[in-house]
């Protein structure tokens, strides 16, 4: 009788942890998704930084791009979607490029101007984000010097920036700006 009974019981408790075991697996929150956007016309653009600036397929021309970053001190376009969201501690984030330009998904204190003198002056940035650069010159295109985080936080067309938030960052925004595009922020509220 003891070994039917233990014949029995092994085979059930071995059923049921495969059971229970996916079901706590996936219980795991799924990582928020953020999309980084622009809509470069890859001609114009091109044509005006360099070959390869743009390699999306995007309509909005060189010349329209800073139209609206004059007039609107923003190109409404080049975004990152949403542009707040909610997280738990310990859950992660997954910031896709899905525009044609290369960007950064750089955290910072507070937003600031980025490497790109022209855009920051044209967006009414008159500060840097020390994250971003501390404003020497020396960057391609006459651009600045990117500063450490920003140059560990680059996304090419096409590629992701993965983080996870910590314990650290409840009870305070957590910032993430563009340090090419500088109007491009995210702000992340992190709750226990």
């Amino acid at each position: 009788m003891y070994r039917s009974v233990l014949g029995f019981a092994f085979p059930l408790t071995v059923a049921l942890l495969v059971m229970v075991t996916p079901t706590y697996a996936s219980s795991a929150p799924k990582p928020v998704t953020i999309k980084i956007k622009d809509k470069c016309d890859p001609a114009t653009f091109n044509a005006a930084v360099g070959m390869g600036a743009c390699v999306g397929n995007g309509s909005v021309t060189f010349a329209r791009f800073l139209d609206e970053v004059v007039g609107l001190q923003r190109a409404p376009q080049w975004q990152f979607a949403p542009s707040e969201r909610r997280m738990n501690v310990g859950q992660s984030f997954v910031a896709t490029n899905e525009g044609g330009e290369t960007h950064t998904f750089t955290e910072v204190d507070k937003f600031g101007g980025g490497i790109v003198p022209l855009l920051n002056q044209d967006s009414g940035f008159t500060t840097f984000a020390p994250e971003c650069t501390d404003g020497s010159p020396g960057g391609p295109f006459g651009f600045l010097k990117f500063a450490g985080p920003a140059a560990q936080s680059i996304v090419p067309p096409g590629g992701t920036f993965k983080d996870t938030e910590t314990a650290d960052d409840v009870g305070h925004p957590v910032l993430y700006q563009c340090c090419i595009h500088p109007w491009m922020h995210e702000v992340l509220t992190v709750e226990p």
